[in-house]
């Protein structure tokens, strides 16, 4: 095992060998990959074969109990609590299968929350977040409020709430499960054509194998597992190994 030894600088993002369990039974067993900047990495598998489990701990939401997680050389498994929510905080974006907005604010309000907690002023935070509601093709629900919009805009309005605040590295779970194949379509091509043009990493969980052609490459799960290879990928692990 290599051990507390930072992976290439061309990693933004990569687990060794992450293994998680909850109250004994393993959800995620020994499982490896890497992200580089502005990549677009599909975690497929069934429901229920450890993807949440995995995106959480390469989040710094779950503490692996073995292995590691480094986020552009820092090694995010040995984090202090503190340490992990600023990482979050400044560094790292999240969108779920539910969108979780704040029903009393407005679509642009949610979109700029994060934003306005981080202390920007409300006239810059919401220039911001109308730009992205914009560029995900809501603009126009700017001033609704959640319960006014489309499930499939809602999850717009969240997505548009992730990348506001620029993350290094959006984590997407599910995020198009509850909608219609054609809004399922629309969402993740807005979600990984924002992604490309600024840069940002993606590591996205998915049973949608229609959504997985989007990524560059493939994790696939079974039984908290990973399964199969990606060729590319086993070619970066090889020459991480080389390299080491």
């Amino acid at each position: 095992m290599l051990g507390m030894v930072a992976p290439p600088d061309d990693d933004m993002l990569a687990a060794r060998t992450v293994s998680y369990a909850y109250g004994g039974s393993p959800a995620v067993t020994g499982v490896s990959l890497g992200a580089r900047k502005g990549e677009i990495v599909a975690v497929t598998g069934p429901r229920g074969c450890g993807k949440t489990t995995l995106l959480a701990c390469l989040a710094g939401q779950l503490v692996p109990d073995s292995g590691e997680v480094w986020f552009k050389g820092v090694p995010v498994h040995s984090l202090p609590p503190l340490g992990l929510e600023r990482l979050r905080r400044e560094h790292f974006g999240w969108i779920g299968t539910e969108p979780q907005l704040v029903p009393e604010l407005t679509a642009w309000e949610n979109a700029a929350l994060a934003l306005m907690l981080r202390g920007t002023g409300r006239r810059a935070a919401k220039s911001a977040a109308c730009e992205w509601l914009d560029r995900l093709d809501v603009g126009e629900c700017a001033r609704a409020r959640p319960a006014a919009l489309l499930q499939s805009q809602r999850q717009r309005v969240a997505l548009a709430r992730a990348l506001v605040a620029g993350p290094s590295v959006l984590f997407a779970d599910e995020p198009t499960a509850p909608l219609h194949q054609a809004d399922r379509g629309q969402v993740l091509r807005a979600l990984t054509s924002a992604a490309r043009s600024h840069g940002i990493t993606v590591v996205l969980a998915t049973h949608d194998q229609e959504v997985a052609t989007l990524a560059d490459h493939t994790v696939a799960l079974l039984d908290g597992r990973r399964v199969g290879s990606d060729p590319s990928e086993a070619e970066g692990r090889a020459a991480c190994s080389a390299s080491a």
